[in-house]
């Protein structure tokens, strides 16, 4: 027994010394180890290769050798110009992969031979230096090993005393057993106290951890400083049956929540101003405790009281008083002057809000959550679902809260008062807001935009009762002068169209799709990645106007007493040259009144622009603009009209005129009836022309040059609403409410060029001579028997009152631009009058002759041929209307009755002279014939 116990002892004594020398071994080939750069060396290195072999030294050379090209470079260089990334000793780093990623778009193959050249040469000089450093290693290895073989002998030479002192104390055993049982008692009682002085370090440590765990809180290093809680609860867990260790597992968890207090308010602060690496380590804290739903929930809960307390600090910044007060009654107390400053600072921070949440989401899709493995598969894959839900619906949220601040806002304060600049530029800031809501979140911002369309409403009718006032006062004013603007003048060069213009162009194009702008992301996306806010950059949409014409120097104005008697005949000459140019230029005719009505036109249009839902209203007050200037050059210049004749206004300018009378002009019975006054609030009084503009002067032509700039400028201004007309109905989405548009342009604008007759007329009716022409055809006796060759005296007389004409428009073209359609307007209402005075002057004749009957057509002939040469108008204007007067005379009785009910244009005064002619002969078919004509009075 005793042999079979030493035999055993001696192989376990053997196995602990080979184990003892495989530890000493692999500690020095540890030590021993080179670092190696892991960028795919030859499995030969790594591996125990005799370094004196002649023929892998000379392999070595070789590659050495042809490794580089040209002067040598140093291999130190060469190590240090290896990249760090090889030396990664973690296990991940692909050099395939880092060096495919730095090669460019565009490969060139002779840059990649030589970059390949380089990492060939790289390689050598690694080679050759990983060999060094085995070569130099080696001998002291060979040391090494021999000490340890040194070593193995000691401990060969212990092990035996070991035994030899394990057999004599088995021997004392045996032989002192009251010895050996003290031996053991004081052994445990070691051991006890080695146990116990554990214990204590580990409670000193314990005590010392709050120490550090406020350093990491102060570096925001909330991960460590959860991670080091944990763990020392886990400690004090296991040694709580110590009476301070109880106590101090109290004070650990009063840590952590004290710990959580922090994280919640670092979230508070993320909702102001995000910053990645701090949400990164709130996050990542979170995720230690197991709470992250329970940090999004508190996330949001933050932001929702971000928005709150940023709304009501910032609106309580401009209005003071007790901080009590509600935000409504905080936002109704802000100062008029203030209120525009109050609503963009209010903007800019709400958007810095709406900023960090969307940093928050970009954070959130850069940092996907893990996938969850197969024992918690469920519970984190709907934990990761609840929080992307949460988040993706977070936005609307956040933004919803942002809505309602900015509508309490808007709702409370009184935007009325503002000047329309100042109107123009809050809703430049509500539509930013809502493009941000709309991008954001797809949120159609109904609220903003209902709030700030009842707020539109209210400005904009007051604002437009006294724009409609002011142009009435304009037009009571207006002196109808030119207004020299540029011959390529049109409404959008005005300020006011200069933010339209895009829209205006879109509109114009065939496949303009909308007045909006396309690139709304760009322009938030490039602020949410600045620290600039959309309400940082200035809404000022005013430029430098350039619409007037260059004046040329008056040389006639100046002072001749300076000058000889030749140079002044020079410069007299020279004026009167440029006056005869000054006909031929073309140019839009315009006033001042035109131009503010253009001006008020782009800024309703900037308000359209800015909230479409208000787009019919605008549209609305933009024709009543129109209409209202059109009704008054019609009330001011037909007013001393002295010819009646319907065949003056065509039936759409009929239509037009009592429209707008029944709709916008108000009358007496309106004014008394007090029912009315609601409809009375859309209508102005009839304006009233100038005392200034004499209409009575006839050296002046009465008035005719005031006339034509009247006129002209309204059909300039059609025009101009013209061009509008596609930008209009595109503000005005639904077809079904176009109906009024389209009324307007086929109406109104249509028949704005139908003034020129009536209003030219009252001119040319009061400057020809009518009552000398009829007293010189009442001479004319129609019952010669022979045909004259010379025409009667009536001819020259309607003769020279053209001539007249004519000379007097010269005069007149001499002080504004006469343009060619307004010559033929004119020239059109003098053969109107010419023709009907004919028409008037022949149904006179009690008798004609067959004699007569070609007097009146050789009349005519001349006349007719001596208008065209004198006003170079061909053919005469009207001239069918005599023609197919004096054709009636030829016609027998039996056809004459089929031609008086046809002729309708006639009246009844014409058609019974013509049948008193036709039938003096025949007493019966006259009076037959008059009483048809009577008959038809009313239809005449």
């Amino acid at each position: 027994m005793m042999d079979r116990n030493k035999l055993g002892l001696s192989v376990k004594n053997s196995i602990m010394m080979e184990d003892l020398k495989f530890k000493f071994l692999g500690l020095i080939n540890k030590q021993n180890q080179p670092k190696i750069p892991s960028m795919g060396l030859n499995p030969e290195l790594l591996n125990p290769i005799d370094p004196y072999r002649h023929d892998f030294q000379d392999e070595v050379k070789s590659e050495a050798s042809h490794s580089t090209e040209g002067e040598p470079v140093p291999d130190q260089e060469i190590l240090e110009s290896i990249e760090s990334s090889y030396y990664e000793t973690d296990g991940t780093f692909d050099a395939c992969r880092h060096e495919l990623l730095k090669l460019p778009e565009k490969l060139n193959c002779k840059d990649i031979e030589r970059y390949y050249k380089t990492l060939k040469q790289q390689q050598q000089v690694v080679s050759t230096k990983v060999l060094q450093l085995i070569l130099q290693k080696q001998s002291a290895c060979n040391d090494e090993f021999q000490e340890i073989l040194e070593l193995l002998k000691q401990l060969q030479d212990v092990l035996d005393i070991c035994r030899k002192g394990r057999f004599d104390l088995n021997l004392a055993k045996k032989q002192f057993t009251t010895a050996s049982l003290g031996i053991l008692s004081n052994y445990r009682k070691r051991q006890t106290v080695q146990q116990l002085l554990t214990n204590l370090k580990t409670i000193k440590t314990l005590q010392r951890t709050e120490d550090r765990l406020q350093e990491l809180l102060k570096e925001e290093n909330y991960p460590g400083a959860i991670s080091l809680l944990l763990e020392c609860q886990s400690a004090a867990q296991t040694y709580k049956h110590f009476l301070c260790v109880a106590a101090l597992h109290g004070k650990l968890q009063d840590t952590l929540e004290q710990t959580e207090e922090t994280l919640e308010h670092t979230l508070s602060r993320i909702c102001l101003q995000f910053d990645n690496k701090t949400y990164s380590s709130v996050q990542e804290a979170y995720k230690l405790l197991g709470k992250t739903q329970t940090a999004i929930d508190n996330l949001h809960m933050h932001f929702t009281a971000a928005i709150l307390n940023t709304a009501f600090a910032t609106v309580h910044s401009y209005s003071g008083g007790d901080i009590k007060r509600q935000y409504k009654q905080i936002c109704q107390s802000i100062p008029r002057d203030s209120q525009i400053n109050c609503l963009i600072d209010l903007s800019k921070s709400l958007w810095r809000i709406v900023c960090s949440y969307n940093q928050v989401l970009v954070w959130h899709n850069s940092n996907p959550p893990d996938p969850p493995d197969h024992s918690s598969n469920l519970e984190e894959t709907f934990s990761n679902q609840y929080i992307k839900q949460k988040l993706e619906n977070g936005m609307t949220k956040v933004w919803h809260d942002v809505e309602i601040k900015i509508c309490t806002f808007l709702t409370a304060a009184d935007l009325t008062s503002l000047k329309f600049e100042q109107f123009v530029q809050v809703l430049g800031i509500i539509n930013r807001l809502m493009e941000i809501g709309e991008e954001l979140c797809d949120s159609k911002t109904e609220n903003l935009q209902r709030t700030m369309k009842n707020q539109c409403s209210l400005y904009f009718s007051h604002y437009h009762a006294s724009r409609l006032d002011e142009l009435r006062i304009f037009l009571e004013h207006d002196g109808w002068e030119l207004c020299p603007v540029k011959s390529t003048f049109v409404a959008t060069q005005l300020q006011e169209f200069k933010s339209l213009r895009p829209a205006l162009i879109n509109c114009r194009s065939p496949d303009g799709s909308s007045d909006h702008d396309n690139s709304v992301s760009g322009w938030i996306q490039r602020y949410l990645e600045t620290d600039i806010s959309p309400f940082d950059v200035g809404m000022d949409e005013t430029m430098d106007e350039d619409i007037l014409a260059t004046k040329n120097l008056d040389i006639s104005s100046a002072d001749y007493s300076e000058v000889s008697s030749e140079e002044e005949a020079e410069v007299i000459e020279d004026n009167s040259r440029r006056r005869r140019r000054k006909k031929g230029i073309s140019g839009p005719m315009v006033t001042n009144t035109t131009l503010s009505v253009l001006r008020v036109c782009g800024r309703y249009l900037q308000m359209s622009r800015l909230l479409r839902s208000i787009a019919v209203t605008v549209t609305q007050s933009m024709i009543q603009f129109f209409e209202l200037y059109f009704y008054a050059i019609h009330n001011f210049f037909t007013s001393d009209l002295q010819i009646t004749s319907d065949s003056l206004y065509s039936p759409l300018l009929k239509l037009t005129l009592a429209r707008i009378r029944e709709n916008l002009i108000a009358n007496e019975a309106e004014e008394e009836d007090g029912e009315a006054k609601g409809k009375r609030a859309l209508k102005v009084h009839q304006p009233m022309l100038s005392t200034t503009v004499d209409l009575s002067n006839g050296k002046r032509l009465f008035g005719l040059a005031e006339r034509i700039v009247a006129v002209e400028s309204i059909v300039f201004l059609g025009a101009q609403y013209e061009s509008l007309r596609s930008y209009l109905e595109r503000l005005i989405r639904e077809k079904e409410d176009r109906g009024f548009l389209n009324q307007f342009y086929s109406q109104t604008i249509a028949s704005a060029i139908d003034l020129r007759k009536p209003v030219y007329m009252a001119v040319v009716s009061r400057a020809f001579d009518v009552a000398g022409v009829l007293a010189g055809m009442a001479r004319v006796n129609w019952e010669v028997r022979d045909v004259m060759s010379q025409h009667s005296g009536y001819v020259d007389k309607i003769q020279e009152e053209v001539l007249e004409m004519k000379r007097r428009l010269e005069e007149v073209g001499n002080l504004l631009p006469i343009t060619r359609d307004i010559e033929n307007a004119i020239w059109e209402n003098v053969g109107h009058l010419i023709t009907h005075t004919l028409v008037e002057g022949l149904s006179n004749a009690k008798k004609c002759s067959v004699a007569g009957r070609g007097v009146m057509q050789l009349d005519f002939t001349q006349l007719k041929s001596k208008f065209e040469t004198i006003t170079s108008v061909s053919p005469m204007p009207h001239r069918e209307y005599v023609q197919t007067y004096i054709k009636a005379y030829y016609l027998a009785e039996n056809t004459l009755e089929e031609w008086v009910k046809e002729h309708k244009e006639y009246s009844v005064k014409h058609l019974i002279g013509l049948v008193s002619c036709v039938c003096q002969n025949n007493k019966k078919s006259r009076q037959r014939l008059i009483s048809i004509v009577e008959e038809q009075r009313p239809n005449r």
